[in-house]
């Protein structure tokens, strides 16, 4: 066949297809738009999802009637006056999201620039123009799309339901609106009631609004750069985090990026703290020279390349890792709530006592017969009144050794240590609440910090042991125990092949002091089975320290002593990153009086 040049209308909607990928993308481009027009508030209305009408009124500079008319033409824009691909100011730049909106839909486009004396409406239906006509608008620009994509058809079939494409449009003005505190957003629609955020001038309210307010009280603000690249926001707590990255916002000039090398960089900032599992939520806004940057990669604009990946990399890193430590013994303050509402969870339950239903006790103790004779207590009532209050053995260890607390003690941040319960929780008081530590999880991160801060300065101490234990382990595991032998001796542990399918122990880190060498050992060759040729050293070290922390902490269990805890609670205070354990988990929850008070509906 013959080459031939494509008809306008076709080229349209082929570029469209990048361009506008669903509901949510038309939104996007048209707020963006709306930003670089200078508004200060912008309304989005949607109906069916997006597919029925879309709906963005904004209050910016508008357009005059010549602009307008050039606005629907392909690659014509505002934003290039220098024609610099490498100096853009500004969220869109292409030229591409009008006309490809009205390839595809029916488009109206309503505006009014500063000192016009009217406003001028253009229609594009399926890329055909109308005439421009004078209308009514007070000032900025209002664009509706009605039937998105019924110009073609097959892009239908590839849409969801009407509340998941209103959720992704949702999406879109929550990132957005996040870069932009400083203006004012409405989202409506008939899936879900309207949605306001004020404009505000604290970014930390904006995100608080649009994050909820459990993102505000566990956020730490996170600043670092250099030269002319700065990193500032907000992360939450290690303890405050997610099963999915969905909640990690990340931008680069303002602009909503989903970048790999970000999202990299704050997985590795936060390796040291959440387990696997879990993902952190974090708000991080980058602020590079537009040189240093290169925006144009793709007509969605969500993705970015960093002339510098490397120092992008790191200083992130190094910013969110300074963050995290400066409140390294916080723990998320959504414990206390979620422990009222653990309590609550199957509502109140009271149990009311029948004393003609209770079982025959045994005789009353010599003290109580003779309060009982005292009174001239009726026969049987006595016994009733004693099962009653009796509830069995005691759960908790408060013993008699506990001395009475320095006034002094409980103005500390974990207060003094007051019991014991089940061998496992240590109930700290304070001046105002009370704080339940859980001792294996607080004591797994002290000694882990206690590694990392021995391999810094002098390496760690050994002991060698009497008799070599010997574990047995399949030959993959023992080559690969063999192979990081150099690796596992700066953390104290040495090791040898002994024969095909085992090893021999024969030092230990002292610091852990008395071990299961065999169960580390074999906990060590699981994780080494998972790891990747491609991870760095520094975070292979970190795993085998985690690893030995854990089985060289104090077990749940294990009875402790009243100036034990209370030196457990003490170091808690002076080491960083104890408000969670090497796993991610919280290592203690604070109920304030309020709260305990909360549960006895006073």
């Amino acid at each position: 066949m013959p080459v031939r040049q494509l008809a306008p209308a076709i080229v349209n909607r082929i570029a469209a297809g990048e361009v506008v990928e669903r509901p949510a993308s038309v939104v996007k481009e048209l707020v963006e738009n709306a930003l670089d027009a200078g508004a200060a508030r912008i309304d989005v209305i949607t109906d069916g999802g997006g597919r029925r009408q879309i709906a963005v009124t904004d209050d910016g500079a508008g357009m005059s009637r010549e602009d307008l008319a050039l606005a629907v033409e392909r690659h014509a824009t505002s934003k290039l006056p220098d024609n610099d691909l490498m100096a853009i100011q500004t969220l869109g730049f292409r030229g591409e999201a009008l006309p490809s909106i009205g390839a595809v839909a029916r488009l109206v486009i309503t505006t009014r620039c500063i000192g016009s004396p009217h406003a001028w409406a253009l229609a594009v239906d399926a890329g055909m123009k109308s005439e421009i006509r004078p209308a009514a608008l007070t000032a900025g620009t209002r664009v509706e799309v009605r039937d998105l994509f019924y110009a073609t058809p097959a892009r239908l079939k590839f849409l969801k339901t009407d509340r998941t494409e209103a959720e992704a449009i949702r999406e879109v003005v929550r990132r957005l609106a996040m870069s932009r505190p400083d203006v004012a957003f409405t989202v409506a629609g008939e899936e879900r009631a309207p949605v306001t955020w004020a404009a505000v001038h604290d970014r930390l309210a904006r995100l608080g609004d649009v994050l909820g307010p459990e993102f505000h009280a566990n956020a730490v603000a996170v600043r670092g750069g250099r030269e002319a690249l700065a990193i500032e926001g907000f992360a939450g707590l290690p303890t405050f985090s997610r099963a999915n990255a969905l909640a990690q916002y990340l931008f680069v000039n303002g602009r909503p990026v989903r970048d790999k090398l970000l999202v990299g960089a704050v997985r590795a900032a936060y390796a040291d703290y959440l387990a696997r599992d879990r993902h952190p939520i974090v708000a991080l806004f980058v602020s590079v020279d537009t040189r240093e940057v290169d925006v144009n990669v793709h007509p969605a604009k969500t993705e970015v390349r960093f002339r510098d990946p490397g120092l992008v990399r790191s200083l992130i890193i190094r910013s969110l890792q300074e963050a995290l430590s400066r409140d390294s013994q916080r723990a998320s303050t959504t414990g206390g709530g979620a422990t009222i509402a653990a309590f609550r969870a199957g509502g109140p339950r009271r149990r009311t006592w029948d004393w003609r239903r209770s079982p025959a006790r045994p005789p009353l103790s010599p003290l109580t017969a003779g309060t009982a004779a005292l009174v001239r207590v009726p026969d049987g009532l006595a016994e009733a009144a004693q099962t009653a209050f009796d509830v069995g053995a005691p759960s908790a260890d408060v013993r008699g050794e506990f001395a009475a607390p320095a006034s002094e003690s409980f103005e500390r941040p974990l207060g003094v240590a007051r019991a014991q319960l089940h061998e496992t929780y240590i109930v700290a008081q304070t001046r105002d609440g009370i704080v339940i530590v859980d001792q294996h999880a607080a004591h797994e991160r002290l000694v882990y910090e206690r590694l990392k801060n021995a391999l810094d300065r002098s390496g760690i101490a050994r002991q060698i042991l009497l008799i070599p234990e010997v574990v047995e382990l399949d030959e993959g595991d023992v080559e690969r125990l063999v192979a990081r032998a150099e690796e596992l001796s700066r953390y104290g542990l040495v090791l040898e092949p002994f024969g095909p399918g085992a090893v021999a122990v024969r030092e230990t880190p002292a610091l852990l002091g008395e071990i299961d060498a065999g169960a580390l050992v074999h906990d060590l060759a699981e994780h080494m089975a998972e790891w990747d040729e491609a991870l760095p050293l520094e975070r292979r070290l970190m795993h085998v320290a985690a690893t030995m922390a854990c089985h060289g902490s104090v077990r749940a269990g294990r009875r402790l002593r009243p100036e034990e805890m209370n030196a457990l609670l003490r170091e808690m205070e002076t080491t960083p990153n104890s408000g969670q354990c090497n796993h991610g988990r919280p290592t203690y929850v604070e109920l304030k009086l309020t709260d305990i008070e909360r549960l006895f509906g006073r």
